[in-house]
């Protein structure tokens, strides 16, 4: 099958992930899609419900001969969704609660052509060590991780000092799971 890929994100790290294949794809972007869920959804659902309303957005404008890819990746710590930071503070307080313990990370994919679509989740729990509270500022006030779940990127500074220890995808982590994405791509049929 030979399709144009979009990928349906505003994330340079997805960018920089789904590159990892070599296949030739193009950034779509459309301002204002609501990313809200029912407040009694499974913490564990979020990120699939998430990119599934994501898709149904973006299908409305894609063409019969393109491939859509849409994700969604939250930070989960007990049962609280971690999203981006509102400010820099909240990003210390953040990590001061990730501190030296396990945490997930949970992404939910979807793909879509106009014919079909499939969705799946991928989940990796991530272990931090102890952090002291000016190795949190440090990172906040030179890396600016506003942009991301949690308030951090695992390939970050961050990841090299403070995580002891990854169950699952690292891909996953920094917020696409390629394996996992290359794997349903060519279920599609997609030329790889």
């Amino acid at each position: 099958m030979k399709k144009k890929i979009l990928l349906a994100s505003k994330s340079p790290r997805r960018r920089e992930i789904l590159s990892l294949l070599r296949v030739p794809f193009t950034v779509v972007t459309i301002d204002g899609i609501d990313e809200s869920y029912p407040e009694d959804m499974p913490v564990g659902e979020v990120a699939l419900y998430i990119s599934k309303k994501k898709a149904e957005e973006y299908l409305k404008k894609i063409n019969n001969d393109e491939f859509l890819i849409t994700a969604d990746t939250v930070v989960i710590l007990g049962d609280k969704i971690l999203g981006k930071p509102k400010d820099a503070e909240d990003a210390v307080e953040m990590l001061k609660m990730l501190s030296g313990k396990t945490h997930r990370v949970t992404t939910g994919v979807t793909l879509a052509t106009k014919e079909k679509q499939e969705s799946f989740t991928a989940e990796s729990y991530v272990t931090f060590a102890n952090l002291t509270e000016e190795e949190i500022r440090y990172y906040v006030e030179n890396f600016n991780p506003l942009d991301k779940a949690g308030a951090y990127g695992i390939q970050e500074w961050i990841g090299a000092v403070a995580v002891e220890k990854i169950d699952g995808s690292f891909y996953n982590v920094m917020g696409l799971p390629v394996h996992r994405l290359y794997q349903a791509m060519k279920r599609f049929g997609l030329k790889i």
